[in-house]
């Protein structure tokens, strides 16, 4: 069977950990032997994945900054078998680590799937979903529509309510900001009428 790197991304909202989620139990009843991975730096949920409509499924294995995922899952598989890998919030994965991802699936010959983000609230790649999309084999869009109609591709951040085009580029949703995702159309339309309000304002 072929081995895969796989990366489905989307923006916030349109039922990644939920795909995941369905994949999993998907698998599980197809006789496979599945683990499920994410940053650790996604807060919500502590170890688990939590989709929006409050499925909850544990995590086999936090992955830290300095964890080298090759090395745990070849530390792994001395005791167990392992078909599949399926890693929630993927776009926290330093570069090197999708790295070890490729490995785990070209030398352990183990499946990779990845679900996250593409860009953060500014529009910007993620690091680690660059190196998803340089190096993985599929690559799935999952889509949801924006009001307007169009798929939904950007995340807006916004503190207080109010949309915000500043700041770090991490900061999990629920923690410190909340998320709305549109289409590139209306980001940029929000981004444009808001910035014109603040010109006004303190000039």
């Amino acid at each position: 069977m072929k081995k895969d790197l796989k990366f489905c991304f989307g923006a916030m909202g349109c039922g990644k950990t939920r795909k995941l989620q369905g994949d999993y139990y998907s698998k599980i009843e197809d006789g496979f032997e599945v683990i499920i991975m994410k940053p650790s730096i996604d807060k919500k949920a502590e170890d688990n994945t939590l989709a929006r409509d409050g499925e909850k499924i544990k995590t086999t294995f936090l992955i830290y900054p300095d964890t080298n995922i090759y090395v745990l899952i070849a530390k792994y598989l001395l005791e167990r078998n392992l078909d599949f890998i399926l890693i929630d919030e993927a776009q926290f994965l330093k570069e090197e680590q999708v790295e070890q991802l490729s490995d785990i699936v070209d030398i352990l010959g183990i499946n990779v799937i990845c679900y996250g983000l593409r860009t953060d609230f500014r529009g910007e790649l993620f690091p680690g979903s660059k190196r998803l999309f340089e190096m993985a084999d599929p690559i799935e869009s999952i889509t949801r529509q924006c009001s307007c109609g169009n798929n939904k591709t950007y995340n807006m951040r916004l503190v207080n309510k109010i949309p915000s085009f500043e700041g770090e580029q991490i900061a999990i949703d629920g923690i410190e900001a909340t998320y709305e995702s549109m289409c590139r159309k209306c980001y940029k339309d929000t981004k444009k009428k808001i910035l014109s309000k603040t010109k006004i304002k303190n000039s």
